[in-house]
C-alpha cells in the first residue's frame, strides 16, 4: 500500500489547506491510500467545530497588530494556535484500509506522537478524557481531525520551539485553561525540525506495521 509523504515547509495556512484538499481528492480517487503532510504555519488561530467565541481572548485589533489570522475549519475540537515553532502534521488516511474507528485513529495519533517524543527522551503521556499529548500537566501536542467518506484530514501539531508559546495566551487552548510546553523547553535545547519529522515519520510507519497495515512510504515533493 502506498504511503506518500509531502513536506510543504513554512507555508500559509490557507495554502496548506488547499494542498490538503488536493491530497484528500487523490486519496479518494485511489491514487494512493494515505498521505502524511508535514508543514509549519505562519501565525494563525483556528476554530474547530466546538469552538466558542469566548475562547479567543485577544481582540481582533490585537490579533491584526500581531499578524495573526483566524480561520473557522471543519476539524473537531475547539480553538488552537499554530506558528512557525510548531511541526504540523496532516495525516490524510483512507480508514477503509486502516480501521473504521474514529476513536482508535485519535488514540493512534497520540501513540505516534508519544513514540516520536520518546526518541528525544521526552516522557510524554495522555490524560484521561482529553485528546492530545502532555508532559506532566503541560500540553506539548494538540490533535484535531475531520473525516469525510472515511478519509481523514487536518491532524496534529507538536510544539517544537518555545518562541511560539506566548501566543497561546491569546486563546484558551482547546477551550481550557491549560499550560503549554515545547520540546525546546523540555530539552533545554532546540531539536532540528528535520530530526523531529524523521521521528514522526518513523513512528507512523511503526504504528501501521503494529496494527498489520503494510504501508510502503514514498517521499514525494509537493506539487
Amino acid at each position: 500500500m502506498q504511503f506518500r509523504v509531502f513536506d510543504l515547509g513554512l507555508i500559509d495556512f490557507s495554502r496548506a489547506r488547499d494542498f490538503q484538499q488536493e491530497a484528500f481528492s487523490r486519496v479518494k480517487d485511489n491514487e494512493f491510500k494515505a498521505a502524511l503532510i508535514f508543514c509549519r504555519h505562519y501565525p494563525v488561530i483556528t476554530l474547530g467545530r466546538n469552538a466558542e467565541e469566548c475562547a479567543v481572548l485577544a481582540s481582533s485589533d490585537e490579533l491584526k497588530a500581531k499578524g495573526i489570522s483566524i480561520y473557522e475549519i471543519e476539524r473537531g475540537g475547539s480553538v488552537t494556535y499554530h506558528g512557525p515553532g510548531q511541526l504540523v502534521v496532516y495525516p490524510v488516511f483512507n480508514l477503509n484500509y486502516f480501521k473504521k474507528d474514529v476513536n482508535l485513529f485519535l488514540r493512534s495519533l497520540e501513540v505516534a506522537i508519544i513514540a516520536a517524543l520518546a526518541k528525544f527522551s521526552i516522557p510524554a503521556n495522555t490524560r484521561e478524557g482529553l485528546t492530545g499529548v502532555w508532559v506532566e500537566n503541560k500540553k506539548i501536542a494538540s490533535i484535531g481531525i475531520a473525516i469525510r467518506n472515511w478519509i481523514t484530514y487536518h491532524g496534529l501539531a507538536i510544539n517544537v520551539k518555545k518562541d511560539d508559546l506566548a501566543n497561546f495566551s491569546l486563546i484558551r487552548p482547546c477551550g481550557m485553561d491549560i499550560m503549554m510546553t515545547a520540546m525546546e523547553t523540555e530539552l533545554g535545547r532546540h531539536p532540528s525540525f528535520e530530526l523531529v519529522k524523521m521521528a514522526v515519520r518513523e513512528s507512523f510507519l511503526n504504528l501501521t506495521n503494529e496494527i498489520g497495515v503494510d504501508y510502503n512510504i514514498k517521499q514525494e515533493t509537493a506539487r
